[in-house]
């Protein structure tokens, strides 16, 4: 009779996300977060074989927290407005965990049925193959790219820097040489986070829409 778990997979997820989002994915090893457990580095190996797939835990554990009503609406737009939005809201919660999402290939259903979502909403469009191909790359590109360009973007905040204290620096900037990065920098104090990726997604839409 095979012995019970000690730990279920949802323990490792959350232990795994705390130790991240306190401290970057550079933090998290089989060690840090069997002591998070209070087990033993061994006891880890029999949830995950190794890095890949304690990132892949990760990953999942995001994309887990991607959740919108998922009933179909007639207009396809508003499909894919929900489901963009649904993923770019689970990033935000765990942005050091961004990098891994873009560049981390999941078969789990956590990433995949929202990912079927958001297809079934763009071959309702019109599109297939190719064009269903790239309109989906666009899509989701943009919702984890959006969400790591508040990190890494000219205007983000820092460690060292709130958003605030980064947009005087940008308005303190020579006019002549910088008018345009002044005006974003004024227009970013009075927008949202979902506000901007609100109406970017709507650039993309209304892009798809016109083809």
């Amino acid at each position: 009779m095979p012995r019970p778990s000690k730990f279920t997979r949802e323990q490792l997820q959350s232990a795994a996300l705390e130790i991240v989002d306190q401290e970057g994915l550079g933090a998290l090893s089989m060690r840090t977060l069997a002591s998070s457990l209070g087990t033993g580095a061994m006891t880890i190996y029999n949830y995950v074989s190794d890095r890949a797939d304690l990132e892949a835990l990760l990953v999942e554990a995001v994309m887990l927290k991607a959740s919108w009503d998922g009933s179909e609406r007639s207009d396809w737009k508003e499909d894919v407005r929900a489901i963009a939005l649904a993923f770019w809201k689970a990033a935000r919660l765990h942005p050091n965990v961004i990098p891994l999402i873009l560049t981390r290939r999941s078969f789990s259903p956590a990433f995949l049925d929202p990912s079927e979502a958001l297809l079934r909403a763009l071959v309702k469009s019109g599109r297939s193959g190719l064009d269903l191909l790239v309109a989906f790359r666009t899509v989701s590109g943009f919702s984890m790219g959006i969400a790591q360009a508040e990190l890494a973007g000219p205007l983000s905040s820092s460690q060292d820097e709130s958003s605030e204290e980064t947009i005087s620096r940008f308005l303190s900037l020579p006019k002549e040489r910088y008018p345009l990065l002044i005006e974003i920098a004024n227009s970013a104090k009075s927008s949202s986070p979902e506000e901007e990726f609100i109406s970017g997604l709507n650039i993309i839409l209304e892009g798809l829409s016109k083809d």
